[in-house]
């Protein structure tokens, strides 16, 4: 095993440690990798360090996060694969390195670091070198080196006597020097915690798609498209690869197929209301006629992002209905399950591009009142839902009930070993692992934070169990909130007591109210305690 230190940026550290393990299982080294530092841990949960004032007393105070983490891999090749998916985010400053370098010799001072380089054991890894061009680069975490000081570091490694220094040549090897200083909340300290010596083996390619999957240059986005780091950490999740089938139950304006058809997967998106999806069509009239229709869908919507990233090949369609009475008659169909269900922070009056705000699902927004029966015929003398522009009939979906209902699905679409990946909004104060949404056949292999203060959003990652799980007939998504209130103004039945046994699972979920019920409300309310 070699040891190799993959280096990301500040930002989003709680997803970091997730996707590296998703993106090893993917490509079949993830039960040998190794995580060497436990305090790297994803729930950015770190152990207090003694840091020590200039009197010798103990200043105990949780440090800053480390912005990389130490593995042990099988060979360069399964280094490679990670700098190759790994996302870390681009940064303006050159001597920041994003990339992944295998770790000579580390140690708490240069007494100490020149000493095992120089070692018989670490002098095989770098002697064979000698002869090869090489540049030398130092850098450091949480510090500002003064001026010379980089200069006298690279001087102090005289004795390796490399042979051909070539500062412009992109093929020469980089001997990284790093020294890794204590975070005193922004104050530099003169003490050092660490410094190594490393290798670059390769930079962080997929730092590239960040740019390229910007937001800002797609030809078609809406006011809540995903962004691209994000998008990409979640098809890092999904584990999408050549071949796979993707689906997106709440595509609205496709960022998600975008990213996973990206790393060859085949990806379907539906939406309950279709305008997100199609665009607006510029010409004068729409083009009904068949062979037009390529270059209708190719010039708007969807459609015309995809082609500007080259996979609108990989899009298999994109459909228009509701996910809690959609159209599968079979199970274990896609590979992977990737959204971000609408959660409605934004005023209706708001929006100005006519779409709804929050998630909804069809049905009377009028407690007690059904839906017809027969259809609505028009003035004219159509039938209303054969019309283009036709919008069903809408209420709110629950946050709540949506998550559950997300994870039932995905129990009866995935197939063995499946994984579901969602955003779900979370009250900071008042969220407990309880709150997430379970069901038999599905478990939850990731779990990370993106805090926004007073609320965040959580990342979540489910597994279907790989044992071939038999799902007979497609679940029901019984309305649960809508029939409570209902039920509440003397308009339907209560809402079924937990069994003894146990056994109705529905019940069961009533009995919890997790911190997300209602959550576009708290959010309104500044989340302000009743």
């Amino acid at each position: 095993m070699v040891t190799y230190i993959i280096h990301f940026s500040l930002t989003h550290l709680s997803f970091r440690l997730p996707e590296l393990i998703s993106i090893a299982d993917l490509h079949g080294f993830g039960n040998t990798i190794k995580i060497i530092l436990a305090e790297d841990l994803p729930d950015n949960t770190v152990p207090p360090r003694a840091i020590f004032n200039e009197d010798g007393t103990s200043n105990q105070m949780t440090p800053a996060p480390r912005p990389f983490v130490v593995v042990e891999l099988e060979n360069e090749e399964q280094a490679r694969i990670l700098a190759g998916r790994f996302i870390p985010r681009p940064m303006k400053k050159p001597n920041y390195f994003r990339a992944i370098y295998e770790l000579w010799a580390h140690a708490p001072s240069y007494d100490l670091l020149h000493g095992s380089v120089q070692n018989p054991s670490a002098k095989l890894l770098w002697e064979p070198l000698k002869t090869t061009p090489f540049k030398f680069a130092v850098t450091a975490i949480h510090y500002s080196f003064a001026p010379g000081r980089m200069q006298a570091i690279m001087d102090s490694f005289s004795y390796m006597k490399y042979e051909k220094i070539d500062l412009y040549d992109p093929e020469a090897t980089t001997l990284w020097v790093c020294e890794e200083y204590e975070d005193r909340r922004g104050m530099h300290t003169n003490v050092e915690k660490e410094a190594a010596l490393m290798v670059q083996i390769a930079d962080g390619t997929a730092r590239k798609l960040i740019s390229h999957f910007n937001v800002k240059k797609r030809a078609y986005y809406g006011t809540t498209s995903m962004e691209a780091e994000m998008s990409l950490l979640m098809a890092n999740q999904s584990q999408c690869s050549t071949g796979k089938m993707i689906y997106d139950p709440f595509v609205g304006t496709g960022s998600m197929l975008y990213t996973c058809a990206h790393f060859g997967a085949i990806v379907f998106g539906s939406d309950i209301d279709g305008r997100q999806m199609r665009g607006k069509w510029k010409g004068k009239f729409r083009p009904f006629c068949l062979f037009l229709l390529p270059a209708y869908r190719a010039s708007t919507g969807i459609f015309k992002a995809a082609s500007q990233y080259g996979v609108a090949d990989r899009i298999l369609d994109c459909a228009t209905f509701d996910v809690t009475n959609h159209p599968w008659r079979r199970g274990e169909i896609f590979d992977a399950i990737v959204t971000d269900p609408p959660c409605g922070l934004r005023w209706e009056s708001e929006r100005k591009d006519g779409v709804r705000a929050g998630a909804k699902r069809i049905g009377s927004s009028v407690p007690g009142k059904p839906l017809g029966s027969e259809p609505k015929v028009l003035q004219d003398g159509v039938i209303a839902h054969t019309k283009p522009s036709y919008i069903p009939p809408m209420r709110p979906y629950e946050i709540s009930d949506l998550a559950y209902d997300l994870v039932k699905m995905a129990q009866y679409l995935l197939r063995p070993g499946g994984r579901l990946v969602f955003f779900l909004p979370t009250v900071s104060e008042d969220y407990t692992d309880v709150d997430l949404p379970t069901c038999e056949g599905m478990s939850i292999v990731g779990n990370s934070v993106q805090d926004f203060g007073k609320w965040g959003r959580r990342l979540i990652t489910m597994e279907k169990d790989k044992q071939n799980m038999v799902i007979p007939e497609a679940p029901r998504f019984e309305d649960r909130a809508w029939r409570k209130k209902e039920q509440e103004a003397g308009l339907a039945a209560s809402i079924p007591e937990p069994l003894a046994d146990g056994n109705n699972e529905e019940a069961k979920e009533a009995e919890h109210v997790p911190a997300h019920h209602s959550f576009r409300d708290k959010y309104f309310m500044g989340f302000k305690k009743s």
